[in-house]
Parts: structure tokens; sequence; C-alpha cells
């Protein structure tokens, strides 16, 4: 799939997917973010969970301006007539009590059924329902999300240092992530799972976050379809007007719209629906 044309330095996509931005700690890449959200333009806009981290908000206060500026672009997307649908997830879970009802012109829902422009069928969630360390061993999930913090630390005085020498961003706990066994296999079956569950739902395949790991496959004719974070990666879906889904990665992506950093454009693409 190629970019859509682009108008005063912008791209315009059919549907926008993003989630795990975890606005309210310090691992958000919240700057990036607002550049995605400035450059990239659709008609319909997904947040598919984990937007804001209320689980570290509640510990500690931390929301400088950046992160205020990426909820007003959001926002006023959605006042100019953006569709802007918000699934909350396990770190914002407190909001699901809202399901159905409306934050401005945001849409809260627990799950969504988007239809393509070829008229596929795909499940919309979070992703925390397939994740069985949430559901049975939370004490688990909450040593393993402060441990994640630690790794996220110790990535930025890494990522500093490359910057010195032009190399790009590279994440740790991501290369940690693929290495560990346990790891690799917990992906693989948390998509299984997933895929298993739009079969059950009879949607053609499935979107979803919460694993911070953006991927696109087929599991049994089922497509699944995985948007990233905004903590590592940077990565978004997207759906252009022909009904084409693509993994959009901010890092390389941005030296496509900011003229002083050119140097490559790089995304991953697929266009089984």
């Amino acid at each position: 799939m190629t970019l859509p044309s682009t108008h005063k330095n912008k791209t315009h996509f059919r549907t926008i997917w993003i989630s795990d931005t975890h606005l309210g700690s310090k691992g958000c890449q919240a700057k990036l973010l607002l550049e995605f959200l400035k450059h990239i333009e659709s008609d319909k806009l997904y947040l598919v969970g984990d937007i804001i981290d209320c689980w570290r908000l509640k510990n500690r206060w931390y929301w400088p301006q950046e992160h205020n500026d990426v909820v007003q672009k959001i926002l006023r997307k959605a006042r100019k007539g953006c569709d802007v649908i918000f699934i909350p997830g396990n770190h914002d879970s407190l909001i699901r009590d809202f399901a159905t009802m409306s934050l401005g012109s945001v849409k809260i829902l627990e799950d969504d059924m988007h239809i393509t422009a070829k008229g596929k069928r795909l499940l919309v969630l979070h992703g925390d329902i397939f994740d069985n360390v949430m559901r049975f061993t939370p004490w688990l999930a909450t040593i393993g999300d402060h441990l994640y913090e630690f790794l996220l630390k110790l990535n930025r005085p890494i990522n500093k240092f490359r910057q010195k020498f032009g190399k790009g961003y590279w994440s740790l706990s991501a290369h940690l992530k693929m290495k560990v066994k346990n790891a690799v296999s917990y992906i693989s079956q948390f998509e299984e799972i997933a895929s298993e569950h739009a079969k059950k739902q009879q949607a053609d395949g499935i979107v979803c976050g919460h694993i911070h790991h953006a991927e696109m496959r087929e599991f049994h004719g089922i497509q699944y379809y995985n948007d990233g974070d905004w903590v590592e990666s940077c990565t978004a879906l997207a759906e252009d007007f022909e009904g084409n889904l693509t993994i959009l990665n901010w890092h390389e992506l941005r030296q496509h719209y900011i003229p002083q950093e050119v140097t490559k454009l790089a995304v991953t693409h697929d266009t089984s629906l």
C-alpha cells in the first residue's frame, strides 16, 4: 500500500487506530504523538485503550503541557468532524463505566465493529480480556508493569547516546521481549486467542493493542491487527480509502513530514482487506 496523497504536508486516511499512549506517565512519547496527530488526518479515529495511564496517575501525578496538548488536539479533531471513538483499556478501565456515553464529541464504547471500505468486519477492542496474567494474577501484572517502567528509564540514556552518532530509535524492552522465549510465546498465544474471539463474533478480523507489539497476521482466515503503542514503537494502524490496512511507524515516517530530518520513509504494509 502506498501512502495517500499529501496536502500541505498532511496525509488523509479513512481510519486510524492508536492505543497505549499512556498519557500521565513519563514513558509517553507525547511530543511524537502530537506530531503524528498534526500531520495525519482521518475520517475516523479509534483510541484503542490505555490512552490515559490511571495506574501511574494514582501513584504519582504527572501531566506536563505536552500531554494536555495531545488531549486538546484529539478533541479538536472531534469538533471538526472526525468520528473519534474511545475504547478504554486496563490502565484507563475507570472510563469503562461511562461506555455508550460521550465525552464532548468523543464516543466511549467497550468495543466496536468497524466496517472497512471493502466491507470487511473488524472487531475493535483493547485486548486485555485475552491476557491471562491480567485476568488471573493481577499482582504479577503490577510487577511486570514496574519492570517495564524501569526498562523504559534505561532506554532514554541509551537513545540519547545513539542520537549523538546518528543512529535511529532503538527499544531495549522490545529487544528483550523478542529475545525471551516465554515473551515470544505469550505474544503468539495472545494473537491466536484474539483471532479466535473475533471468529466467534463472526468478524473478518480484529484490531487491538495492549501488548505494545504492532503486528499484522492471519490466523485460520482471521486477520489480526495490533496497532502497537506510543511508549516505545510509536506506531498506528491506518486504513486507506480502498480498504487496505497499514502499520505506520512514526519514528520513520516523521522524516517524510519534517523536511529538516529527511533520511528515509518506511512502512510495513498489507492489502488483504
